[in-house]
C-alpha cells in the first residue's frame, strides 16, 4: 500500500507521527512524508534546514520526506503562529503537488494536531492523486481554540467550525485519539465515519535498550518525574504549589524533564520560591527517555482544569504505563479513567495542587513491591491497548477497509 503521511510536524521534531510512519514502513508499506522545516517547540528552524528552503531528504528508516517552507513559529506569539499554520498550507497545497509530482497513492493519512488547517493540503491532495483520505484527529477545534484563550471572539469561533465540518466531511474516515472525541467529532463530520484509534507508545520501549548510564542519573529519594511539553496546558503552575506543600519531605523531589513555552518561567519561579525540591534538567532525545523514566519512583502526568483537556489523553501516558512505574494524573475525564482502568497508580482532581501533593505521599506510603505491582498493570495495559505494532497494524486495516468502500 502507498501511503502518504502530511503533517506539519515531523522528525527530527519529536512528534510520536514519526514512529507510527516507521511503524507502518516496518510492516511493508511504501510510506512518503510531506511536512513543513522543522522548528517546534523552540520556533526556531532547525541546524541544516532553511524556513525557505523545500525538497526531498531520505530518511534512514526507509521512506522519503518532502520538505515545505514556513514562516517559523517564534517565540509562540499569535501574529508568529497564525503565520507559522498559514504559511504550512500556502506551502503545502502550492509546492506539495509539485514535489510530488508522477507520484501515485492509495491512502493520504493526516497527522491532525493543532491546527486543524494543516488538513486543507490533504483534502486538495487526496482529490489530485485519487486517493482515500484519513485523518488522525488529535485535538478538538474550535473547542480548543476557545478553551486556551487563543480566540475569544465567537463570530471568528463559528467560522472556524465552519471550516472544520469542511474538512471532516471531505474525509474518507476520521479516527480520533480518545473516545470522549466520538461525540463531539461525530456531531461535525455529517456522514464521515468515525472511529477510536488512541496514540500508540512510544518505539523506543519497544526495543533493546543501549548499554551503559542513562542521559540522566536520578538523586536517591523519592523522584516525582514529569517528562515533555512544558507548556501552559500542561499546568505547571499546580505542580510547583504541590511541590512548595512537599517542602518539609526532604526525601521528595519533583523533575520536570523537556522543554516548552514555560521554561523561562518554571526557572524564574523555582528561584523566586526556593523550591530545592524540583529540578529542570532540560530536554532529551526520545531513545534517552526509558532510561531516565526507569529510574523513578512516579512518573506524574498534569492537564489545566477544562473541558476540552478532559476529553484528552495526554501521549505520555502511554510512555508512562510502557515505563512500567506508578503514574499520578493530576487532570480530570479521560485521562483518569484510563489509569484507573489500568490500575497503575493514583488520580487527582486537575489543577489541585494539594490534592496532587496528598497524592505524591500516598505512593510515597506504599511498600515497594505494591508499587512494582502497580508499574506491572501499567505495562501489561499498555501491550494489550497501545502497542506500537498492534496499533500499526489495526491503521492498516483501517486504510484497507476504506479502499474496499467498506465502513470501519
Amino acid at each position: 500500500m502507498k501511503v502518504l503521511v502530511l503533517s506539519q510536524y515531523f522528525w527530527p521534531e519529536t512528534f510520536r507521527i514519526t514512529e507510527v510512519a516507521q511503524s507502518l514502513r516496518d510492516l511493508g508499506h511504501e510510506v512518503t512524508i510531506l511536512t513543513g522545516q522543522p522548528n517546534y517547540p523552540r520556533g526556531e528552524v532547525f541546524d541544516g534546514y532553511r524556513a525557505a528552503g523545500f525538497g526531498a531528504q531520505q530518511h534512514e528508516g526507509g521512506y522519503s520526506i518532502y520538505r515545505v517552507p514556513l514562516v517559523p513559529r517564534g517565540r509562540g506569539g499569535a501574529i508568529g503562529l497564525v503565520a507559522n499554520y498559514l504559511s504550512f498550507v500556502l506551502s503545502a497545497c502550492v509546492l506539495g503537488p509539485w514535489l510530488l509530482r508522477k507520484q501515485r497513492f492509495d491512502v493520504v493519512f493526516v497527522y491532525a494536531p493543532s491546527p486543524i488547517t494543516q488538513a486543507i493540503p490533504a483534502v486538495w491532495l487526496a482529490f489530485m492523486k485519487r486517493a482515500k483520505l484519513v485523518t488522525w484527529v488529535q485535538d478538538l477545534w474550535p473547542q480548543s481554540l476557545e478553551a486556551t484563550g487563543f480566540v475569544r471572539n465567537r463570530r471568528l469561533l463559528a467560522m472556524v467550525a465552519v471550516l472544520v465540518r469542511w474538512i471532516y466531511r471531505r474525509c474518507d474516515l476520521l479516527l480520533v485519539q480518545s473516545q470522549a472525541f466520538i461525540p463531539p467529532v461525530k456531531a461535525m463530520a455529517g456522514t464521515t465515519p468515525v472511529q477510536y484509534h488512541p496514540n500508540p507508545g512510544e518505539l523506543a520501549f519497544s526495543q533493546a535498550q543501549p548499554l551503559g548510564p542513562p542521559a540522566l542519573v536520578l538523586e536517591p529519594g523519592f523522584n516525582v518525574v514529569f517528562a515533555g511539553n512544558l507548556g501552559t496546558v500542561q499546568a505547571l503552575g499546580t505542580v510547583l504549589d504541590a511541590a512548595e506543600l512537599l517542602k518539609p519531605h526532604a526525601d521528595v523531589r519533583v523533575v520536570l524533564v523537556g522543554s516548552g513555552s514555560r521554561s523561562e518561567w518554571l526557572q524564574q519561579e523555582v528561584a523566586r520560591r526556593q523550591l530545592g525540591n524540583v529540578q529542570l534538567p532540560g530536554r532529551f532525545a526520545p531513545e534517552a527517555m526509558p532510561g531516565i523514566l526507569a529510574q523513578a519512583s512516579a512518573l506524574l502526568v498534569s492537564l489545566a482544569r477544562s473541558p476540552i483537556m478532559s476529553q484528552t489523553v495526554p501521549s505520555k501516558v502511554q510512555a508512562y504505563l510502557a515505563a512500567g512505574k506508578p503514574i499520578i494524573v493530576s487532570l480530570d475525564g479521560e485521562g483518569a479513567r484510563v489509569l484507573e482502568e489500568s490500575g497503575a497508580g493514583v488520580s487527582c482532581p486537575a489543577e489541585d495542587a494539594a490534592a496532587l501533593a496528598e497524592a505524591v505521599l500516598r505512593l510515597r506510603a506504599i511498600p515497594s513491591d505494591a508499587l512494582q505491582r502497580m508499574g506491572e498493570a501499567g505495562h501489561i495495559y499498555y501491550r494489550q491497548h497501545f502497542d506500537p505494532a498492534m496499533l500499526a497494524t489495526k491503521l492498516v486495516q483501517y486504510f484497507s477497509q476504506v479502499l474496499a468502500g467498506r465502513k470501519p
